[in-house]
């Protein structure tokens, strides 16, 4: 039961961190949910989960490599195959050599060996949260993919030295040539084993489907199990390495797939929404267990009164900038040499700029961590593992520097773009979102009749709340925005007064009582303080009197509205509105300000007039013809616009998804 609430309690937490993260884009989701955790352990007093390694591995390292081997770009692999593994070996050689050199050095308590074991361990680089820093800022392309590239193998690399210095500690035994010989061995297995445990499995599926069984759910379910299956009978029962074998395995499933999409296209769609959930929890639940464990690894090293503490973080801090240091040298060093070695105008000529980019991109993470926790506490004779709380203390400390570090200061280096990189002249997507969403609006106006008249304004009703959220990020970003704001709250002020002229001519004519008039003039006040720009009108508005007022008036509205003499005289206050907006139209670009307003009036006639009626079987098959009719204008003003070099393939790729997730939903029909 508690490790059911736990997990409950970890998934609320990733809700909460996203959510953050939506109104404070600054910082990001991985640093947030590090921060979450960390509060709950200090909140129940110490609380922590334990990391075992295996079991990390296979349930969140494994899915999540396999992953980024199905969809890293294999031109980009090869091409940069070079850098790639010399940040993936020879960097992970270089920062456990230097790196354990330079933490001995400082720290004469850690034994060397022990020193090694530490820096194997910070080597290998986490791009869960890079990811989540390059969403909010323009990182060059090429720093990404090596970032993801070298991700995919150090892990491996990093946790295979790492293990080899702590046995070399337990057992004050270590062989060169055997730990070569091993980690080839475990390489070049687990590569082997990964591709032949992914044609097995795809081999499984196809046999399957042979003899009839083509339920999707069943064939998503063996795709999902699949990195498991691999990591598992890779490490349990071959001793290789797993890491490797689920980033084989995932680059054949992605080969296997580009042949297949056509043929198992429900299977697909089905498996890569299922994958899009498990990798959302997996990656926000890894590092809310690394700010859980924060707390408690850093606790002995903190109640230690012979380790000062301002010393123990300044250790930290020297580590931290001492790897990073050693990742700066050779990042810059292997430019130098790939630019002298390739031909004129290939590779771009380095900068420290550059350099630094790749450098902070070097961020540790939850891997770090779990190796880290895996030490074990006394060695083969008997004794204390040397200096193991001040080791933890110092990993947990780095971890938190590279993050800190990435977060302030690769925006900073962002700025301007990467050098000969070409500037963006695509339309920003949220833009390009909403010229699709004005055509599919246009699109139901153009079909809407008298027979399918509630249908289109249901589905356009359905269209402008798509609509507005994509007008506001937009909006956010153009200098005009208080211009737009202040049109569209102008026009509903002009409507607004044309409908109390209207009124107002009812009364005099003797077309209304006194109470339906004072109804009225009311329920038109409380929409102008709606749009009211002064906040402090706003305020009193609210804390005052008007309160009530508000509340009586609304009864009393609703009340009149009621009745077909009150709902009459409503309906052609807003008709006399709209016939004025409508008059506004001068066939500029202003005119779209005006029909977003035209549009809400438009509605409000509909539902009085009764003709926005609930739900019906006709409507809901109306909706549905409607809503394939609109797809086609939408996916041909995608066409459009990529045609005209407006948007990118990439763009273009992301709004169609988009379009066929809707249509998916339309025609899709559930089975018991």
């Amino acid at each position: 039961m508690d490790l059911l609430i736990t997990v409950i309690m970890l998934l609320i937490c990733l809700v909460a961190s996203n959510i953050i993260s939506h109104y404070i884009p600054l910082i990001p989701t991985a640093l947030t949910q590090i921060a979450l955790g960390i509060l709950i352990a200090l909140a129940f007093n110490g609380f922590s989960l334990e990391l075992e390694t295996e079991w990390f591995l296979l349930l969140f390292v494994a899915p999540l490599l396999y992953n980024d081997g199905r969809y890293f770009p294999r031109d980009q692999l090869w091409n940069m195959r070079g850098a790639i593994l010399g940040n993936a070996i020879i960097l992970v050689v270089l920062t456990t050599l230097g790196g354990g050199y330079l933490i001995h050095a400082v720290i004469p308590d850690i034994p060397l060996v022990a020193a090694f074991a530490l820096a194997a361990i910070l080597s290998p680089t986490d791009p869960v949260a890079v990811n989540g820093i390059a969403k909010r800022i323009h990182l060059p392309e090429k720093v990404l993919n090596l970032v993801r590239g070298e991700s995919l193998i150090n892990d491996a690399s990093g946790l295979v030295a790492f293990n080899y210095a702590v046995a070399a500690v337990v057992t004050g035994y270590f062989s060169l040539r055997e730990a070569v010989f091993d980690f080839s061995y475990m390489f070049v297995t687990g590569a082997l084993l990964g591709l032949v445990l992914s044609l097995i499995m795809t081999w499984i599926r196809f046999s399957l489907l042979k003899q009839g069984i083509k339920d999707a759910t069943l064939h998503s379910l063996l795709q999902i199990l699949t990195p498991f299956l691999i990591f598992i009978v890779t490490e349990e029962f071959l001793h290789a390495s797993g890491v490797i074998a689920v980033v084989v395995g995932g680059i054949v499933h992605s080969l296997l797939r580009e042949r297949t999409e056509t043929m198992l296209a429900e299977e697909q769609v089905l498996t890569e929404n299922i994958w899009s959930t498990v990798l959302f929890i997996l990656n926000g639940i890894v590092f809310l267990l690394l700010g859980l464990n924060i707390p408690s690894s850093m606790q002995a090293t903190v109640d230690n009164p012979n380790i000062n503490n301002v010393l123990a973080v300044g250790y930290a801090l020297v580590v931290g900038i001492g790897i990073l240091a050693i990742r700066f040298i050779w990042s810059h060093f292997f430019a130098i040499y790939e630019y002298r070695k390739a031909k004129v105008g290939e590779v771009d000529k380095p900068t420290i700029k550059s350099s630094l980019v790749l450098t902070l991109t070097g961020v540790r993470g939850a891997v770090t961590m779990a190796g880290v926790l895996s030490i074990p506490y006394v060695v083969a004779s008997g004794g204390p593992f040397p200096e193991r709380s001040l080791i933890l203390f110092l990993a947990a400390g780095v971890i938190l520097f590279t993050l800190i570090v990435a977060t302030i200061f690769l925006p900073m280096l962002s700025k301007g773009g990467a050098p000969g990189e070409e500037t963006d002249e695509f339309l920003d997507m949220n833009e390009a979102r909403t010229r699709v969403l004005r055509v599919a609006i246009n699109k139901i106006k153009e079909e809407m009749n008298d027979d399918n008249k509630t249908a289109a304004y249901q589905l356009m009703d359905e269209y402008s709340r798509l609509l507005q959220p994509a007008l506001d990020q937009w909006g956010a970003q153009r200098p005009d925005r208080p211009a737009m704001l202040g049109k569209i709250t102008e026009l509903h002020r002009v409507a607004l007064k044309v409908e109390r002229g209207y009124i107002q001519q009812v009364m005099a004519d003797g077309g209304m009582d006194k109470e339906m008039f004072e109804a009225f003039e009311k329920a038109l006040e409380l929409r102008e303080e709606k749009l009211s720009q002064s906040g402090r009108a706003r305020f009193f508005f609210l804390v005052g009197s008007a309160v009530r007022d508000f509340r009586r008036a609304k009864r009393k509205y609703k009340e009149f509205a009621m009745k077909a003499e009150g709902r009459t005289i409503q309906i052609h206050a807003l008709q006399a509105a709209l016939e004025y907006l409508q008059g506004l139209k001068k066939g500029n670009e202003s005119d779209n300000l005006i029909q977003f307003v035209i549009l809400d009036y438009k509605r409000g006639i509909a539902r009085l007039k009764g003709t926005a009626d609930a739900f019906s079987e006709k409507t809901e098959a109306q909706k549905e013809e409607l809503r394939l009719l609109v797809m086609d204008a939408e996916r041909a003003e995608i066409s459009r616009m990529f045609e005209n070099g407006d948007i990118n393939r990439e763009q273009a790729r992301e709004l169609r998804r988009a379009i066929n997730q809707i249509e998916s939903l339309t025609l899709y029909e559930h089975e018991e």
